[in-house]
């Protein structure tokens, strides 16, 4: 699918602030989380907590058994999102990331599929209007309907140049 069909812009594949499409929902497509994910992140991250790597201790807790770090799934949150085409038109324009906040409604286990709900919910230019705030929320809801992730993301994105059309 192109990414005018994506977004419903035409023409250039480069999105600048202005062509946010605000309270325009795209969703990823699916990703299991693996045995392999969660050790890799343990040792990636040093975060040997037993609740994500010790099957016999984390089965004594309220989850019942193991559960992927949340900071992991963050990640894939972030990392899947960035194959959507809304977001390769926008990485041109992408200045940086100004500011996260994050929860985890409920757990995500081994073998859970994530699918990332991302939609943008609101862009203001800065003083200068050379560029804008855009925010976004990356919800990851599982096989089941069930949202294990629910985070808004601030970035700073260029404004189109004033001598562009």
């Amino acid at each position: 699918m192109s990414l005018a069909e994506h977004t419903g812009l035409v023409g250039d594949d480069r999105l600048y602030f202005e062509d946010v499409p605000l309270d325009r929902t795209f969703v990823t497509s699916g990703r299991t989380v693996t045995e392999a994910d969660v050790v890799g992140f343990a040792g990636l991250s040093g975060d040997w907590n037993a609740l994500h790597v010790d099957a016999h201790a984390a089965a004594a807790t309220s989850f019942g058994g193991r559960i992927a770090h949340g900071l992991l799934v963050l990640s894939m949150a972030s990392g899947m999102t960035t194959r959507l085409p809304v977001l390769q038109g926008l990485q041109p324009s992408l200045l940086g990331m100004t500011g996260m906040s994050c929860r985890w409604p409920a757990p995500t286990r081994i073998g859970d599929t994530l699918r990332i709900e991302l939609t943008f919910v609101k862009a203001e230019y800065t003083a200068s209007r050379t560029r804008g705030l855009v925010t976004e929320q990356r919800r990851a809801v599982n096989q089941d309907g069930v949202v294990v992730l629910d985070s808004e993301w601030a970035l700073l994105v260029a404004a189109r140049p004033r001598d562009a059309s």
